[in-house]
């Protein structure tokens, strides 16, 4: 239990950076991109993701650093676009992030029926992954991904042994602590010989990471939402490039209903498709919903409004946990906490705090548009000010583990007008470079009571104290939960290689007494 103590944790996170820079980095400067030795300096999450995949020991976690930095530099892994990758193999659809499994991970989908074996263009493809892993690495920073190998009407022709192990690499020494489980679906039987080398490839603590499944077995995995219909799903979601397949993000429904007039798939094109590094465009009928701040240009009526607004938010307890990101604070920092649909606890609130000295723009989308109600959902914030949004399931339709919200927030002008005309033509017009965004999760309490992140329908009656305690109480159960299941994976690990090592000596002793008496 030492090494999860924090301590230490920093202790091996100092050693670490220490020993790499002195005993590899002055060797071989030249073998690393400088971006990658600086960020391993900064990022306390990138060193510890190594030091965890080598539970702890240092030695380990350099030499898996080492080789990982030679290949990002080998791959120009920092500087790879969508320009790095010859345009067929991106409209061809082999590989692409969509969805997500039961447990709330990202999907990562490689269609193994349009990969066919070819040496010419091999590189290529293995710079797709790599594109994707890092543009995901980029935006969730340490969250895992569940490799769906979609192996339907695949045929030995599609079979290249190089690009699975170069996949495995990935998740192995590239992208340590990103990988939750590859499932493998309908797989045919000719090619059981080839995945028993893949599984020594994996080596014995992530062979139990490797899930087969037939189309009436697919979904314990994944739910029918997130499955296409060959998998026996009703995802309605069809491949196609340009845009780049993304996470799906779109404009949430207003507090009135939903926003009628924003095409979402012509503001996708937009982003991805003009060559421009712009937002999705905003159709000028959308009207951003007004903070709480009050301007002296505005209307008296809006004024009284956003009195109102305020004055119900100080009955609304606010979430503890915070992001602290470059333009906003964001609180909670990573999960959205809702009641069971029993409890009467439907609403959840998401804190903005403008750590700037100008004004900021942001906006809130989700994956699934048509649950929630988002209020305000398109707006501004003041440089010191806070934000309140109120996020509430629509319709009493239930909250699911797979949805996501993104908040994207971009720094304006002093002199920028903060009305519906002028946020629009700034979404229009911002570099995508300039856009903080941050993801969050949604996650169920199945309890009548409520706690700090939750929000009831009516005053809260608790107190402060015995708030804040079940939210610590809530973190020590999850927390517990977590090491575990960290536990019981290491016990199955150990059991696998026990009984791995078991028919190993028991095929020694049967083959030494066979020649014995032959």
């Amino acid at each position: 239990m030492a090494e999860n103590n924090p301590q230490n944790k920093a202790k091996l996170i100092s050693e670490t950076r220490r020993r790499f820079e002195a005993e590899y980095v002055t060797e071989k400067s030249e073998k690393y991109d400088p971006r990658d030795v600086e960020r391993l300096q900064q990022d306390d999450n990138w060193v510890e993701s190594y030091l965890v995949w080598r539970h702890n020991v240092v030695d380990e976690t350099l030499k898996m650093l080492d080789e990982s930095f030679q290949w990002r530099k080998e791959f120009s892994v920092n500087d790879l676009s969508e320009s790095s990758i010859p345009r067929w193999l991106l409209e061809l659809g082999g590989i692409y992030l969509h969805g997500y499994d039961k447990e709330g991970n990202k999907l990562f989908w490689i269609r193994v029926k349009y990969h066919i074996k070819d040496q010419k263009t091999i590189m290529d493809k293995k710079k797709l992954i790599a594109f994707w892993l890092e543009r995901y690495a980029k935006r969730e920073n340490g969250k895992p991904v569940t490799v769906m190998f979609d192996m339907s009407e695949t045929g030995l022709n599609s079979m290249d042994m190089e690009f699975v192990r170069f996949i495995i690499s990935c998740f192995k020494v590239y992208y340590p602590k990103y990988l939750s489980k590859i499932v493998i679906f309908d797989m045919p039987w000719i090619m059981n010989a080839a995945f028993k080398i893949v599984k020594s490839w994996l080596g014995p603590e992530a062979v139990s990471l490797l899930k087969f499944a037939s189309k009436s077995e697919i979904q314990e995995y994944v739910s029918v939402e997130y499955l296409p219909p060959h998998m026996g799903g009703t995802d309605p979601f069809k491949y196609s490039y340009p845009p780049l397949v993304d996470d799906d993000f779109q404009t949430p429904l207003c507090e009135n209903g939903p926003i009628a007039s924003e095409d979402e798939t012509s503001s996708k094109e937009d982003i991805e498709g003009d060559g421009k590094e712009t937002l999705e465009t905003v159709s000028n009928e959308e009207q951003p919903v007004p903070t709480e701040k009050v301007n002296t240009t505005e209307s008296a009526s809006k004024a009284d409004e956003n009195e109102k607004v305020d004055s119900k938010m100080k009955t609304f307890k606010k979430p503890l946990s915070v992001f602290k990101g470059p333009l906003l604070h964001i609180s909670p920092a990573e999960e959205l906490y809702f009641g069971s649909v029993d409890s009467g606890e439907k609403k959840t609130l998401i804190v903005l705090t403008n750590v700037t000295k100008n004004i900021v723009a942001f906006k809130v989308r989700t994956t699934a548009p048509e649950k929630y109600r988002v209020k305000p959902s398109n707006s501004s914030c003041d440089p010191g000010a806070s934000v309140d949004i109120i996020v509430s399931p629509h319709g009493g339709l239930r909250v699911s583990a797979q949805d996501r919200f993104l908040i994207m927030a971009a720094e304006m002008e002093q002199s920028s007008g903060t009305g519906p005309a002028e946020l629009t033509q700034f979404w229009k017009e911002v570099p995508r470079s300039k856009v903080m965004e941050h993801r969050l999760r949604c996650h169920t309490v199945e309890s009548s009571k409520p706690n700090t992140l939750m929000l009831k329908d009516g005053a809260s009656h608790m107190s402060d104290k015995t708030s804040e305690d079940l939210y610590l109480q809530l973190n020590r159960l999850l927390e517990s939960h977590r090491k575990l299941e960290d536990q019981l994976q290491r016990s199955i690990w150990f059991q696998q290689l026990l009984l791995a090592l078991t028919m190993v000596l028991l095929a020694f002793v049967v083959s030494f007494f066979y020649s014995l008496y032959s």
